[in-house]
């Protein structure tokens, strides 16, 4: 499987959480010589270099690719575009490009535009915690999770090799590919990742407002749910802010479907009518312990997080 994926120069665009962690997880399974990290932010470059994540660093996109066999793009999707529209002039022929963000749509449509000289397979690591910068990523980050691919049209069968070695990369890592349609994954996620993060969001600025409550207490008595909360609350705001724009339409259905559920809610609550809050209540335990045994929780206290918050 190594030698299938196997890179000479591998350029990492966005050290952050995911980014560093794939370069971890490249490196300690053997699958690239040389990786080299491109960020805007000289510091960000240094930390890494510093930490042995990265070999060498660029702030200049153009020069960082240079070379590269593959290329990582690991930005707030807003910026996926824009780096995608650079790569189609700076990257090498046959380079394959991956992306690692959480919205497909705007992945695809950069993928479409790109030349045919290069592979640009939209990537999405369904992975993570809420902590950010090079030193908060970890190799065994992809371990066991899912990584979806949604890959442009094209049927060359160039292009089809690119996607089968992207899949095989992420296997290598210890992630469990999978094809999918990029619009129903922007409805899934809208579902399981990104409208849980907008209620994490808008229920602790909630509880940040209510003046007659001391913000002590709420750190005081702060139970596991609202303290969970707050952990999915302390994401990135960059790239939150980013996946809410780019991901609009789905998440604006998804909040539709909500906000009919809680109205439900809110009336049985009203009229005390128990017998309703408690079969919506027996419905939805069902799909947590559906989560629990398909392995993508723990049932362990806590959460089934460590110190960290890492799963």
């Amino acid at each position: 499987m190594t030698d299938k994926v196997k890179f000479k120069r591998a350029a990492v665009i966005g050290v952050g959480l995911i980014g560093s962690s794939l370069a971890r997880a490249l490196r300690e399974r053997g699958l690239v010589d040389e990786i080299v990290g491109v960020d805007r932010d000289a510091d960000v470059i240094a930390r890494a270099q510093k930490l042995g994540v990265i070999d060498s660093g660029e702030t200049d996109l153009a020069k960082g690719v240079k070379g590269a066999d593959l290329i990582v793009i690991s930005t707030p999707v807003g910026a996926i575009g824009a780096v995608a529209a650079e790569l189609g002039e700076a990257a090498e022929d046959g380079a394959l490009i991956i992306d690692v963000g959480s919205v497909k749509g705007v992945a695809v449509e950069a993928a479409k535009a790109m030349p045919e000289r290069v592979h640009f397979v939209p990537c999405h690591p369904v992975a993570g915690t809420e902590q950010s910068g090079p030193e908060a990523g970890f190799a065994s980050l992809f371990r066991d999770r899912w990584c979806i691919l949604t890959p442009a049209p094209r049927e060359d069968e160039v292009y089809k090799s690119a996607v089968e070695k992207a899949a095989a990369l992420w296997t290598a890592v210890g992630a469990r590919p999978e094809i999918m349609d990029a619009g129903h994954h922007d409805l899934a996620l809208a579902v399981t990742s990104h409208l849980p993060h907008l209620i994490a969001f808008t229920l602790v600025g909630a509880a940040d407002d209510v003046e007659s409550v001391a913000q002590g207490e709420v750190v005081k008595y702060s139970a596991g749910g609202f303290r969970d909360f707050t952990r999915i609350a302390a994401s990135d705001p960059i790239m939150w802010r980013d996946v809410f724009l780019t991901n609009k339409d789905a998440v604006l259905e998804v909040l539709g479907r909500f906000s009919e559920e809680l109205a439900v809610m809110q009336r049985a609550i009203r009229w005390g009518d128990g017998k309703a809050l408690e079969d919506a209540f027996t419905r939805v335990r069902g799909l947590r312990k559906a989560i629990v045994e398909a392995g993508q929780e723990s049932a362990a206290p806590n959460f089934g997080r460590d110190d960290k918050g890492q799963h």
